[in-house]
């Protein structure tokens, strides 16, 4: 599902961010990312989504090679997968319904089913009252959720989170790492970046590490 062999990102001669990377997620995974800031979690899962380029290597997301991917094949490639950005990336001038409509108005849904679609998952995150708000009415933890349920919505293949539950209270964030397993049941596989301690020893995951742009795994 997702490879790298080799894999090294530069941003300048002497500012290397990820360094021999090499990793195997196999469909259906749940892997967590864990690594100090700018140890390079972010660049990893910019990489995936083609947001990114390795400067060296092979990076494989379902057998396509990034590196070779061409401009207008990049959203095709996105079409499946989900990605929850660490600074939410909502459209300000859209409510909370257009946000995570936006993702399947590309997909060309009928209306009736976006409208259904959208719904539901608002409900799951708790947050189908705030229908019809703009994002700058919505609380930090509320903006979240929006773009939680955003790359949700089209039961993505892969989901990409970047600190998810960042700006969540234990409970909220508890939510929706069960909502992130609900999807990784239904086939969706996961790599969710973070340094909640809580998070990560809970047990049952693979845990990968980056430490200075260098991988390991325990």
């Amino acid at each position: 599902m997702i490879q790298l062999f080799h894999v090294y990102k530069s941003y300048g001669q002497d500012s290397p961010a990820l360094v021999d990377i090499n990793l195997e997620i196999d469909k259906g995974e749940f892997v967590f990312l864990s690594g100090a800031s700018g140890a390079g979690k972010s660049t990893l899962l910019k990489m995936i989504f083609a947001a990114e380029r390795p400067t060296r290597g092979q990076l494989l997301v379902n057998g396509t090679n990034i590196a070779k991917l061409e401009s207008r094949a990049i959203p095709y490639l996105r079409r499946n997968i989900g990605v929850v950005f660490q600074d939410f990336k909502l459209l300000a001038r859209r409510t909370v319904e257009e946000n995570v409509a936006v993702t399947l108005e590309v997909l060309g849904l009928a209306q009736r089913e976006i409208r259904g679609r959208v719904f539901q998952i608002l409900k799951q995150v708790g947050l189908a009252h705030k229908l019809h708000d703009l994002p700058q009415q919505l609380s930090g933890g509320e903006q979240q959720r929006v773009a939680i349920a955003r790359a949700l919505v089209n039961e993505p293949q892969i989901l990409l989170a970047d600190e998810p539950t960042g700006n969540l209270d234990a409970d909220r964030a508890q939510e929706i790492v069960e909502l992130i397993d609900l999807a990784n049941a239904r086939g969706t596989t996961v790599l969710l970046a973070t340094h909640d301690r809580e998070l990560l020893e809970q047990g049952g995951r693979r845990v990968i590490t980056l430490n200075q742009g260098r991988l390991s795994e325990h």
